[in-house]
């Protein structure tokens, strides 16, 4: 067993596992801490409390905490966060000047403030060496561009989704999963793109996150078009409700009018 805390870099970034400062350390969820990380000192949200795990589960040697942040930990972070727009404005400028085929999205000052990441889209492969140099006599840091998807963009602007809510990238989820228009068609959608296609223009990430009920909701109910017994005759199924596990059926009487009716799943 081990003892860990976990940290967030960023509210919708995965928990990373951490070292604590001592067995006697607490931290509080929500709580900054400064931690040691590959690119250096970097400063984190606690977002596990102090536990213990096994082993197995840890997939690299842990690094530590450094200590708990402090008021002038905390200063500063809002320093390099008051720095970005107009570091956004000058490589905007820049991006402009030079003529790049490029969408500026986003940046971020690392903890000592001597490097920028820069974040952005593109369709095509840019070359942006000149850009970096550019960038580093002006704003006197160290420079990254990163690439990223249009997911990855939505993500990092984040916006309200069709059902109202903040789009599931942005405020749910910490990773990417694997979302396949077979996952539509389980939850019965209509397979038209502006219906099940969240603002990104890719697949909805929700259709995922709900995909386990509907596998399995699936192989309970009867299928469209299926003819079935009723209590009131056979009939052919035209609809299904999967959440409140009721079918749509479609009697046809032996004067020919047609009666439709709703059973559950379980009548059928």
């Amino acid at each position: 067993m081990a003892k860990i805390i976990g940290v967030k870099f960023n509210k919708t970034s995965k928990v990373y596992y951490f070292a604590p400062e001592s067995d006697n350390a607490t931290y509080e969820v929500g709580s900054g801490v400064i931690v040691e990380t590959a690119q250096g000192l970097e400063y984190g949200t606690v977002a596990l409390a102090l536990r213990e795990i096994s082993d197995d589960k840890i997939e690299h040697a842990l690094k530590p905490v450094i200590r708990t942040a402090t008021p002038k930990d905390e200063k500063k972070i809002q320093e390099n966060k008051a720095k970005v727009p107009s570091a956004l404005e000058f490589a905007s400028k820049k991006i402009a000047e030079m003529k790049l085929v490029m969408k500026l999205i986003g940046a971020e000052y690392s903890f000592d403030g001597k490097k920028i990441t820069f974040f952005f889209s593109s369709d095509n492969r840019v070359d942006f060496r000149e850009l970096v140099k550019v960038l580093a006599n002006g704003l006197k840091a160290r420079i990254e561009l990163r690439q990223v998807g249009v997911r990855d963009e939505t993500k990092m602007l984040g916006g309200i989704a069709p059902c109202g809510r903040t789009c599931c990238c942005a405020g749910t989820f910490a990773d990417f999963s694997k979302v396949t228009i077979k996952m539509a068609k389980n939850q019965g959608l209509h397979l038209n793109p502006s219906k099940i296609s969240g603002l990104c223009g890719r697949l909805m990430c929700c259709l995922e996150y709900e995909n386990d009920y509907y596998e399995k909701a699936c192989k309970k109910v009867p299928k469209i078009g299926q003819t079935v017994k009723t209590v009131d005759g056979e009939g052919v199924v035209i609809s299904n409700d999967m959440l409140k596990m009721i079918s749509k059926v479609k009697i046809t009487k032996p004067d020919g009018s047609e009666v439709y009716k709703d059973f559950s799943v379980k009548e059928i």
